[in-house]
This record gives structure tokens, C-alpha cells and sequence, in this order.
């Protein structure tokens, strides 16, 4: 039986594999980042490059640019590596601090940087 409903345990996001318009794989949903008034989902934060966990940069990517694709299970993205390469991101021992004052300006670079309007930064 094929599930008909929507909704996942953002726990079961974890992992998910983000691909790129033609297929190619780009990184993995590291965590989500979810507005704790709203309670929605701001940013999926994506995990790439590194070896070997060393080196890792985490963008977030606004919510509303990714969409599922069943077949691939996975999350697809208008944008590739070279496009993540010069977005603005976080190094894993910044996220601690993810949403805090200090980062209001990164959030706003992060929305400016993909043309797309969310919450206003925190």
C-alpha cells in the first residue's frame, strides 16, 4: 500500500539525500531549522564537501526551494555545487549558535542570496 499523506517525521528527513535538476547528487539534510513561534520549517541544512566529516560546510537552504521527488527519494534543488560553493554557509562548529542574534545578518544574506522570501531573520 503506497502511503497517501504528506507528513514526515522530521527526524526521517535527516539523511535525505538533495539532488540537483539534472539528477546529480549535491549533499545530504544534515538538520532542520524550524521557527519556534510558527513551528515552521525556515531552512533544511544541508551538508557538503568535506572528507570524511573534516571540513564539512553547512548550508541552509530555504525551506520553500526544495521539492521531494518520490523516484528519487530525495529533495531537488534549481542550483549545483558551483552554486553552493560561493552561498553563504556555516562551518559545523558555527551551527551551535544557528538563530541567535549574531547570525540575523547571515540569515538575511541566506534569503537575498536565493531570491526567495521567508520569516523574517530571528
Amino acid at each position: 500500500m503506497a502511503d497517501d499523506h504528506k507528513l514526515i517525521l522530521a527526524s526521517r528527513v535527516e539523511h535525505t539525500p538533495v539532488f540537483d535538476e539534472e539528477g546529480s547528487l549535491i549533499g545530504h539534510v544534515r538538520d532542520l531549522s524550524i521557527d519556534r513561534t510558527s513551528g515552521q520549517v525556515v531552512y533544511a541544512i544541508l551538508s557538503f564537501g568535506g572528507f570524511l566529516g573534516i571540513g564539512k560546510r553547512l548550508h541552509p537552504l530555504p525551506w520553500d526551494i526544495l521539492s521531494y521527488n518520490e523516484k528519487q527519494h530525495g529533495y531537488v534543488v534549481g542550483l549545483g555545487k558551483a552554486d553552493l560553493a560561493s552561498a553563504p554557509h556555516y562551518d559545523a562548529d558555527e551551527l551551535e549558535g544557528f538563530g541567535g542574534e549574531q547570525h540575523a545578518r547571515k540569515h538575511r544574506d541566506i534569503f537575498e542570496y536565493y531570491g526567495t522570501f521567508g520569516p523574517p531573520p530571528i
